[in-house]
């Protein structure tokens, strides 16, 4: 999505377009047209069997969905008067190391939600990147690819890059290929990459990504999403590509029509919600759009609305955002439910029902409204110390200056940094990304953060803001910097954003060298050694039993606790931290079972357990 501004310029004119779904037949006058989607001859909108068509669309990235919710969410998109679905292809959920592709695991299977869409009577626009943004990890560009100190991410003339988009795009295009249009599929459009313009000027990078696809069978019709003013600036469209605009609006249509008259514009990201960050004071409240909608059904213009229901970014893969080259780190929640008219657990909102009269005041059949699905709130569950990370060590690589994550062939989750040191003193580290607990011969003297922490946390957990120095106050002979990668950054011209301690650290001025590095991936929880030599020292795992008669969606309020992450039954429901504004997870039902349910937490400061309570909402 586009962090950029709207433009805002004359409306176009044109008039009310028919919709037709997925697997109706052909309604050619001629009969020489076929199924097929396509350009209007003057650019002035799409065509759908030869019929002008207009595009209703909704954002919902099928990677932030649980499985057993698909259906569901498509059905309530279908019920505002929506005719198509817009997602995302993660490219990092995909291939998470080299060559080792997953489009079968969990939220993973691209095609099965695709099919879906077509049987619930739903186009799809596919966007796959490579580079999506959409505040997840890195863009959705693999995080393998940063092990290579000098990378250059989104240019055509960086080889190492460029080999791996074309093994991406080769495995992706021929599981799509089937489910084109124009192969009786749903899909009506490719994006090529994502807000270009808003990163770079590489034509030529555009156009490699649009021969990969045409190579691999897949002959579009594709199109580009950027604001209008970075599109116009970077040349960021391609040949014969539609235009979709961030931030999009009835006007900026009608100016990238008189900028671009041969072909034809949508509002691409019609934001009726926003993101949230760790510290923001409150969650991001959802924007009125309806002037923008009533301009585009009055219009017949096409446009997505970016988010029509955001999901949760489960485990590790939440974003973040910072100033370019690195400065004011902002990593986002665990939580995508963005404002958006259907929330995180698939209820429809005020806004949801406002959206929804409103298309169909324009004759738009609207489907009744799905059920939300069943919730429970069971009684709340205080866990009991399981294990220490300290007992719980892997084997250690060894280096003379400390490396990032990446270099390790490690991802996500943490790490530990372990060297020799005398003395106490003022400890300098470049750089922590993001967030660090520090010991001296095991006593905790204070933490290092990337993000900006409210002065009140700061105090009392004596952690420096933007990696500022830190005082250690204990004299001794080992330290330990136990670092927690948190979202890559998503967006801008610092996504070349490693994790861990990127450079070196110095005590007192003096270099400290020869470290043990320690992975920490957190990838394999249920191997834990109950084990707990010092229970006084921070880095604790915490586990309850939650005893259950029935099963249904839930929130785990973990407002008592730090800064941590929670498993329930094996599954990495993300990151919580007591500066917020998130204190609850959400658990689909399909990580519950009747009975006996374990949740486990790894807090980096507690060690003493809180209660954890149970919600039906965010908030």
């Amino acid at each position: 999505m586009e962090m950029g501004r709207r433009w805002f310029l004359a409306m176009s004119g044109l008039a009310p377009l028919a919709a037709v779904a997925p697997g109706q037949p052909a309604r050619s006058g001629d009969g020489r047209c076929g199924h097929r989607f396509a350009f209007a001859p003057d650019g002035s909108g799409f065509l759908l069997d030869c019929q002008r068509f207009q595009i209703r669309s909704g954002e919902m990235h099928p990677a932030r969905i649980p499985v057993e919710h698909w259906r569901h969410r498509i059905q309530l998109a279908k019920a505002m008067g929506l005719n198509t679905i817009s997602i995302y292809v993660m490219w990092n959920y995909v291939e998470p190391s080299p060559g080792v592709f997953d489009f079968r695991g969990e939220r993973r299977d691209v095609e099965a939600f695709v099919r879906l869409c077509q049987t619930e009577g739903m186009w799809v626009l596919l966007r796959p990147g490579p580079y999506v943004c959409g505040e997840w990890d890195l863009g959705g560009i693999p995080s393998y690819l940063l092990a290579t100190k000098d990378i250059r991410l989104r240019l055509h003339d960086d080889e190492r890059y460029m080999a791996a988009v074309r093994r991406y795009i080769g495995q992706l295009a021929s599981r799509i290929r089937p489910l084109m249009i124009g192969n009786g599929g749903p899909i009506l459009m490719v994006q090529i990459e994502n807000e270009y313009g808003s990163y770079g000027s590489d034509p030529t990078y555009l156009d490699q990504l649009r021969q990969l696809w045409l190579a691999a069978g897949i002959d579009g019709p594709f199109y580009t999403e950027d604001g209008l003013g970075q599109l116009e600036h970077n040349h960021s469209n391609v040949t014969g590509g539609a235009i979709a605009l961030s931030g999009g609006d009835a006007p900026s249509i009608a100016a990238a029509r008189q900028a671009y008259p041969t072909v034809p514009a949508m509002a691409g990201e019609v934001y009726p919600g926003w993101l949230t960050h760790w510290g923001d004071k409150n969650f991001a409240g959802p924007s009125d759009i309806s002037g923008d909608l009533n301009a585009f059904m009055a219009g017949g213009l096409s446009f997505n609305l970016y988010m029509l229901h955001g999901g949760t970014s489960f485990g590790f893969y939440a974003g973040a955002n910072a100033n370019d080259l690195s400065g004011a780190y902002q990593p986002d929640v665990t939580s995508y439910d963005y404002a958006a008219p259907i929330t995180e657990q698939g209820v429809a909102t005020p806004e949801f029902h406002r959206y929804r009269s409103l298309i169909g005041s324009y004759g738009v059949t609207l489907p009744a409204i799905p059920a939300p699905k069943p919730t429970i709130v069971p009684a709340p569950v205080t866990p009991t110390v399981h294990a220490s990370l300290w007992d719980n060590l892997p084997d250690a690589t060894t280096s003379t200056d400390p490396v990032p994550f990446e270099m390790l062939g490690q991802s996500y989750g943490f790490a530990l940094y372990r060297t020799t040191i005398a003395g106490k003193g003022a400890l300098d580290i470049r750089w922590v990304h993001d967030y660090a607990t520090v010991f001296v011969d095991g006593h905790y003297q204070g933490g290092l953060s990337r993000t900006l922490i409210p002065d009140a946390e700061s105090t009392k957990l004596n952690v420096t803001n933007d990696n500022a120095p830190l005082t250690l106050t204990t004299s001794g002979s080992t330290l330990d910097v136990l670092v927690e990668g948190m979202g890559r950054t998503n967006y801008g011209q610092a996504i070349v954003d490693r994790k861990g301690i990127l450079e070196s650290a110095s005590l007192q001025g003096k270099p400290l060298k020869n470290w043990q590095i320690f992975p920490l991936p957190m990838d394999d929880v249920g191997t834990l050694k109950p084990t707990v030599e010092d229970p006084d020292r921070p880095g604790l795992f915490f586990r309850a039993t939650l005893r259950l008669d029935k099963t249904g969606d839930t929130y785990l309020d973990l407002s008592r606790w730090t800064k941590g992450v929670v498993w329930v039954n094996g599954h990495n429901l993300g990151r919580y931290w007591e500066i917020g504004p998130q204190h609850r997870l959400f658990c689909p039902v399909s990580w519950l079972r009747p009975g006996r349910n374990e949740i486990l937490v790894f807090d980096l400061h507690q060690t003493t357990p809180q209660p954890i309570s149970f919600a039906r909402t965010l908030y």
